[in-house]
């Protein structure tokens, strides 16, 4: 006869397979000594624009997601040498999203499932992602990751130039406290519906102290007790129901930011409800945030978008081995020519 216990614990829990602990898998991917201090160093510069010390700007570029790590490290070669010819005006972030929140059902991101087969080889897919992040350091460029899961930041936080806490989780509580203690900047998205209130109280929720449950580098169930995290700020993403990257909706959330005693910092998201999720219209938006600087706005302290080596999207199919190279499989992105074309006119344009 069953016990009371196995009647009442895990009854829909399958099976519990173990992980390596952080501080083993980070021994397993070693980052040395020269990549931590480029880190550091990425943050630090990263820090300065946000308090407008360097008056340049942050360009957070790179594919919806990372599912081909030997795709996305051509195109960070790519993009360091764009980096390079451009770096008077804009510090260049790449987006290296292994996470992809989901609101029903889809393929979470590479540490989820690394061979987009349904195997779900988490432990595999942290290692393919650590390592995909230390060879792009040492191509030489920052790296931005959304902060999705609270135990991931431990495995391969110490890489992380700059965090993004989605539409979707920026209400959330546990959202906000991770946040508090990640070791780099983080931007907050709005929520999908426009409200830009949800995303100023998470800010102002984060750059305080904070205790909850996590785990230490050796994998323990710990009270993380964190300081809080001054360099929070506002990405305004557009809605469901449409854009708002323009003048009057920028200034709005300047004002709800300084309303709540917060230096107004925001970073414009040229994607996602901004564009339509049409990478065509990301340049229209990317030229409407570079005026806006132009005139005077120096609440503006950068702007992101969705760029792959090839443009638009494909769907993702049962076959791995059929998918279109350097394509993303989560939303559309602008190509490689599209995206030279529009950094090296950004970069004049200032």
């Amino acid at each position: 006869m069953n016990s009371l216990k196995t009647l009442t614990n895990n009854i829909n829990v399958s099976r519990l397979d173990p992980l390596p602990s952080p501080i083993e898998l980070q021994s397993r991917y070693s980052a040395h000594e020269d990549d931590l201090e480029l880190v550091y160093g990425f943050r630090e510069s990263i820090k300065r624009i946000l308090r407008r010390d360097d008056k340049r700007l942050l360009i957070i570029v790179g594919p919806c997601s990372i599912h081909d790590p030997k795709a996305g490290i051509e195109y960070a070669k790519r993009l360091r040498a764009i980096s390079d010819q451009i770096c008077g005006n804009f510090l260049i972030v790449m987006r290296s999203y292994f996470e992809k929140p989901r609101t029903s059902l889809g393929w979470k991101g590479l540490i989820n499932d690394p061979y987009l087969n349904g195997t779900f080889q988490v432990d595999e897919g942290l290692g393919i992602a650590r390592q995909f992040m230390i060879e792009v350091t040492r191509i030489g460029l920052p790296l931005a990751a959304e902060a999705l899961d609270p135990i991931v930041p431990q495995y391969i936080g110490d890489l992380v130039s700059w965090s993004a806490i989605g539409a979707r989780t920026t209400e959330s509580q546990t959202h906000r406290e991770m946040a508090s203690g990640l070791s780099c900047p983080v931007g907050f998205k709005n929520g999908t519906d426009g409200d830009v209130d949800i995303a100023v109280g998470a800010i102002e929720s984060a750059r305080h102290p904070h205790s909850f449950l996590g785990i230490d580098s050796a994998g323990r169930s710990s009270i993380v007790r964190t300081v809080g995290n001054e360099y929070a700020h506002l990405v305004l993403r557009g809605s469901d129901s449409g854009p708002n990257y323009d003048r009057h909706f920028a200034d709005d959330a300047a004002a709800a930011m300084s309303r709540r005693g917060l230096t107004p910092r925001i970073l414009i998201d040229c994607s996602h409800g901004n564009s339509g999720k049409n990478p065509s219209v990301q340049p229209v938006v990317a030229r409407n945030v570079i005026n806006q600087v132009r005139a005077g706005n120096e609440s503006i302290v950068g702007l992101m978008f969705e760029s792959f080596l090839e443009p638009g999207n494909q769907p993702f199919g049962s076959d791995p081995a059929g998918l279109r190279y350097g394509c993303s499989i989560t939303d559309p992105c602008l190509g490689w020519d599209q995206t030279e074309q529009l950094l090296l006119e950004l970069g004049a344009s200032l």
